[in-house]
């Protein structure tokens, strides 16, 4: 996908950018691009299609999720740097934490993160879970982010103890979601989850591949 091509997607889509933001939309891929020969982080089937399949799939959560100006947000199990980077880039308000629990990719992400320029963006090598019971991160978190990394409960397991009480989960799923939601909610059965079909003009792969956003929010621990 040319750059133009991403801007027109993006722009038919509600997700203005300005031309700061779409060359440095077009840099991050480019160091993807070349970290990734020496570095697996993404599909090497994919690297043609890393403006679509990536970067704007990332994208597709400033769409459809109400993130609050300035919101405190953390990426788990980031590897190169999604959805986290693409969102920071798009958003420059928001505070973004890349937390991996892969080295050598969260030192290619972090360097990524430095290239973009902008303040309220880091990077963290660590797990998930040992992350969250840090008490600086504790209910630190309004909006957790994260892509196909592990089942819904699973991941709430990992970091609810770092989410605001009104704070929300946001994954990036696909396929056929009903048994997972439906185990997650036997296990925080006060959770409230929304299940988005992502639908973008003139992106059809979204509709084809069966993309999703799930945002789950008042998640509580059973007594």
């Amino acid at each position: 996908m040319e750059l133009s091509e991403f801007w027109t997607l993006c722009s038919a889509n509600g997700i203005v950018l300005d031309m700061e933001q779409l060359h440095n939309m077009e840099r991050y891929q480019n160091e993807v691009l070349y970290w990734n020969s020496k570095v697996n982080l993404i599909s090497r089937q994919d690297e043609a299609e890393i403006f679509g399949r990536h970067i704007l799939h990332s994208l597709t959560i400033l769409r459809y999720v109400d993130i609050k100006k300035k919101a405190k947000c953390l990426d788990v199990g980031t590897g190169g740097g999604f959805p986290g980077i693409p969102m920071k880039l798009a958003r420059p308000d928001i505070d973004m934490t890349l937390l991996d629990s892969i080295a050598k990719k969260i030192k290619i992400t972090e360097m990524f993160a430095q290239h973009t320029g902008l303040k309220k963006i880091k990077a963290v090598c660590s797990r998930a879970e040992e992350f969250s019971q840090l008490k600086e991160n504790i209910n630190a978190y309004d909006v957790v982010v994260t892509r196909a990394v592990a089942r819904i409960e699973k991941v709430i397991s990992w970091v609810l103890d770092s989410l605001k009480p009104d704070g929300k989960i946001v994954f990036l799923k696909g396929g056929d979601l009903d048994d997972e939601i439906e185990f997650a909610k036997s296990i925080y059965p006060e959770m409230k989850v929304e299940l988005l079909d992502i639908k973008f003009h003139g992106a059809d792969w979204f509709t084809k591949d069966e993309k999703k956003i799930v945002v789950c929010t008042n998640i509580k621990k059973l007594n």
